[in-house]
């Protein structure tokens, strides 16, 4: 169990949830990143649930199981490589466990951002439902904005208001 890793695989326009799907009924770990949205329209609200990162699944699996999965799901058409290395991507076990932390419990919209971002604060969310969260601050059109960095990815994004916040202590 110990030599699965977090992969990002490519998957067909719109078939995000298809690929879950397919992934949940062969008993494969992934994470799919949806957020629930309310749309409004002329005539009505209505509560969506939409992928926040479009043509994009995380799964957690072995090599050998990563390549048949290439193979045995025709919705997945790639993944994520290393520029560095050429090998398939690894997201770390950490950045993994506060994405889906700030996923599981914001209420507000998540954001992902694909192009790099300049460091910010080290930061601990202390008030509210991401409390124990652990990121970086940042100030993006005025405004304050906790970030969670994905190796390799980008960044998720969350306004916030500074007091919610502190600065994280240094390693000693």
């Amino acid at each position: 169990m110990d030599n699965q890793h977090w992969y990002v695989f490519y998957v067909r326009m719109h078939h995000e949830k298809k690929a879950a799907e397919k992934l949940a009924n062969l008993g494969v770990t992934y994470y799919l990143p949806v957020q629930e949205v309310t749309r409004q329209w002329s005539d009505r609200k209505k509560k969506l649930k939409i992928v926040v990162i479009p043509m994009m699944i995380f799964v957690k699996a072995d090599e050998v199981k990563r390549v048949e999965l290439l193979r045995d799901i025709p919705a997945l058409t790639g993944r994520l490589i290393d520029r560095t290395t050429g090998h398939p991507a690894i997201i770390r076990d950490d950045e993994m466990k506060r994405f889906m932390f700030m996923l599981d419990y914001s209420e507000e919209a998540v954001h992902f951002i694909g192009e790099p971002l300049q460091p910010g604060t080290n930061i601990e969310v202390v008030k509210g439902p991401l409390s124990g969260l652990r990121g970086e601050l940042l100030e993006q059109n005025g405004k304050s904005h906790v970030v969670i960095r994905i190796s390799q990815l980008g960044c998720a994004s969350i306004e916030m208001p500074v007091g919610y916040v502190k600065k994280e202590q240094s390693p000693q």
